[in-house]
Protein backbone atom coordinates (compact mmCIF):
# COMPACT_ATOMS: atom_id res chain seq x y z
CA UNK A 1 0.00 0.00 0.00
CA UNK A 2 1.31 3.68 -1.13
CA UNK A 3 -0.82 6.96 0.22
CA UNK A 4 -1.67 8.79 -3.04
CA UNK A 5 -2.48 12.94 -3.01
CA UNK A 6 -5.13 13.76 -5.20
CA UNK A 7 -5.98 17.12 -6.21
CA UNK A 8 -10.03 17.24 -6.68
CA UNK A 9 -10.99 20.38 -9.22
CA UNK A 10 -14.01 21.85 -11.36
CA UNK A 11 -16.21 24.90 -12.08
CA UNK A 12 -19.43 23.24 -13.54
CA UNK A 13 -22.65 22.14 -11.95
CA UNK A 14 -22.58 20.83 -7.91
CA UNK A 15 -19.11 20.94 -7.86
CA UNK A 16 -19.12 19.95 -4.20
CA UNK A 17 -21.76 16.98 -4.54
CA UNK A 18 -19.83 15.91 -7.61
CA UNK A 19 -16.43 15.72 -5.23
CA UNK A 20 -18.37 13.20 -2.78
CA UNK A 21 -19.62 11.20 -4.73
CA UNK A 22 -16.25 11.23 -6.81
CA UNK A 23 -14.36 10.25 -3.44
CA UNK A 24 -16.59 7.53 -3.37
CA UNK A 25 -15.74 6.12 -6.66
CA UNK A 26 -11.78 7.02 -6.12
CA UNK A 27 -12.03 5.25 -2.86
CA UNK A 28 -14.05 2.03 -4.41
CA UNK A 29 -12.56 1.99 -7.69
CA UNK A 30 -8.65 2.00 -6.25
CA UNK A 31 -10.02 -0.11 -3.09
CA UNK A 32 -8.02 2.89 -1.49
CA UNK A 33 -8.61 4.33 2.30
CA UNK A 34 -9.28 7.87 2.68
CA UNK A 35 -6.87 8.61 5.06
CA UNK A 36 -7.69 12.55 4.91
CA UNK A 37 -10.16 14.92 3.01
CA UNK A 38 -9.32 19.19 3.19
CA UNK A 39 -12.11 21.38 3.07
CA UNK A 40 -13.34 22.49 -0.21
CA UNK A 41 -11.79 26.00 -1.70
CA UNK A 42 -13.19 28.49 -3.62
CA UNK A 43 -10.61 29.72 -5.76
CA UNK A 44 -10.13 32.07 -8.91
CA UNK A 45 -9.46 30.43 -12.28
CA UNK A 46 -6.07 29.90 -13.08
CA UNK A 47 -4.40 29.86 -16.81
CA UNK A 48 -8.03 30.90 -18.25
CA UNK A 49 -8.79 33.71 -16.55
CA UNK A 50 -12.59 34.29 -18.43
CA UNK A 51 -15.03 31.56 -16.42
CA UNK A 52 -16.85 30.87 -13.78
CA UNK A 53 -14.72 30.49 -10.00
CA UNK A 54 -13.21 27.16 -8.86
CA UNK A 55 -13.56 24.49 -5.92
CA UNK A 56 -10.77 22.71 -5.17
CA UNK A 57 -9.89 20.15 -2.52
CA UNK A 58 -7.66 17.44 -1.93
CA UNK A 59 -7.00 14.01 0.00
CA UNK A 60 -4.75 11.15 0.52
CA UNK A 61 -5.73 7.70 -0.01
CA UNK A 62 -3.95 4.61 1.00
CA UNK A 63 -3.94 2.15 -2.49
CA UNK A 64 -2.53 -1.07 -3.62
CA UNK A 65 -2.55 0.30 -7.11
CA UNK A 66 0.43 1.35 -8.91
CA UNK A 67 0.85 5.15 -10.32
CA UNK A 68 -0.29 4.27 -13.64
CA UNK A 69 -3.04 2.21 -12.86
CA UNK A 70 -4.06 4.92 -10.05
CA UNK A 71 -3.74 7.49 -13.05
CA UNK A 72 -5.73 5.38 -15.37
CA UNK A 73 -8.66 5.03 -12.63
CA UNK A 74 -8.53 8.72 -12.10
CA UNK A 75 -9.17 9.41 -15.70
CA UNK A 76 -11.87 7.00 -15.46
CA UNK A 77 -13.90 8.53 -12.74
CA UNK A 78 -13.54 11.96 -14.43
CA UNK A 79 -15.17 10.93 -17.69
CA UNK A 80 -17.96 9.11 -15.61
CA UNK A 81 -18.77 12.75 -14.45
CA UNK A 82 -18.10 14.10 -17.43
CA UNK A 83 -15.17 14.92 -18.34
CA UNK A 84 -14.15 14.85 -22.28
CA UNK A 85 -10.20 15.42 -21.74
CA UNK A 86 -10.30 14.89 -25.52
CA UNK A 87 -12.20 17.71 -26.56
CA UNK A 88 -11.96 20.21 -24.22
CA UNK A 89 -10.18 23.76 -23.80
CA UNK A 90 -6.59 24.01 -21.52
CA UNK A 91 -7.25 24.69 -18.04
CA UNK A 92 -10.99 25.70 -19.38
CA UNK A 93 -14.23 24.70 -17.42
CA UNK A 94 -14.76 21.28 -16.20
CA UNK A 95 -16.96 18.90 -14.19
CA UNK A 96 -14.56 17.23 -12.21
CA UNK A 97 -10.57 17.18 -12.59
CA UNK A 98 -8.51 14.44 -10.91
CA UNK A 99 -4.68 15.11 -10.74
CA UNK A 100 -2.28 12.89 -8.69
CA UNK A 101 -0.01 15.04 -7.40
CA UNK A 102 2.09 12.30 -5.14
CA UNK A 103 2.50 9.01 -4.97
CA UNK A 104 4.95 7.84 -1.84
CA UNK A 105 8.04 9.05 -2.33
CA UNK A 106 7.58 8.13 -6.34
CA UNK A 107 9.73 10.44 -8.71
CA UNK A 108 8.29 9.52 -12.95
CA UNK A 109 9.11 11.30 -15.61
CA UNK A 110 6.80 9.43 -18.77
CA UNK A 111 5.22 11.54 -21.38
CA UNK A 112 1.53 10.24 -19.61
CA UNK A 113 2.61 10.93 -16.06
CA UNK A 114 4.95 13.08 -14.19
CA UNK A 115 5.65 12.34 -10.63
CA UNK A 116 5.29 15.13 -8.49
CA UNK A 117 3.02 16.85 -10.09
CA UNK A 118 5.12 18.97 -12.80
CA UNK A 119 2.87 22.52 -11.10
CA UNK A 120 2.30 21.37 -8.02
CA UNK A 121 4.37 24.20 -6.20
CA UNK A 122 3.10 26.64 -8.46
CA UNK A 123 -0.35 26.30 -7.69
CA UNK A 124 -1.57 27.59 -4.52
CA UNK A 125 -5.12 26.49 -5.31
CA UNK A 126 -3.54 22.97 -4.41
CA UNK A 127 -1.50 23.57 -2.06
CA UNK A 128 -3.92 25.33 0.30
CA UNK A 129 -6.53 22.15 0.64
CA UNK A 130 -3.13 19.85 0.64
CA UNK A 131 -1.06 22.13 3.41
CA UNK A 132 -4.66 21.81 5.31
CA UNK A 133 -4.37 17.65 5.34
CA UNK A 134 -0.61 17.57 5.13
CA UNK A 135 0.82 20.56 7.60
CA UNK A 136 4.00 19.42 7.61
CA UNK A 137 3.80 17.69 4.23
CA UNK A 138 7.19 16.94 2.09
CA UNK A 139 6.65 16.20 -1.62
CA UNK A 140 10.50 15.55 -3.19
CA UNK A 141 12.38 16.96 -0.42
CA UNK A 142 10.37 20.35 -0.38
CA UNK A 143 8.23 21.52 2.41
CA UNK A 144 4.55 22.07 1.42
CA UNK A 145 3.89 24.65 3.93
CA UNK A 146 6.95 26.90 3.07
CA UNK A 147 6.25 26.29 -1.02
CA UNK A 148 2.49 27.54 -0.11
CA UNK A 149 4.04 30.57 1.97
CA UNK A 150 5.93 31.57 -1.13
CA UNK A 151 2.50 31.97 -2.85
CA UNK A 152 -0.30 34.50 -3.34
CA UNK A 153 -3.66 33.04 -1.83
CA UNK A 154 -4.95 36.31 -2.76
CA UNK A 155 -8.77 34.80 -3.81
CA UNK A 156 -8.39 31.64 -2.45
CA UNK A 157 -11.73 31.60 0.08
CA UNK A 158 -12.02 28.33 2.66
CA UNK A 159 -16.22 27.04 1.81
CA UNK A 160 -18.02 25.96 5.24
CA UNK A 161 -18.84 22.52 5.50
CA UNK A 162 -21.94 21.63 3.21
CA UNK A 163 -25.13 21.52 5.48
Amino acid sequence: MAEALIALGGNVGDVRATFEKAIANICGMTQGELLARSSDYATPPWGDEQQDRFVNACIAIDTALDPMALLYTLHKIEKRFGRDRAHERRWGPRTLDLDLLAYADAAIERPDLTLPHPRLFERAFVLAPLVEIRPDGMVAGKSLKLALAALSTDGIERLPPRG
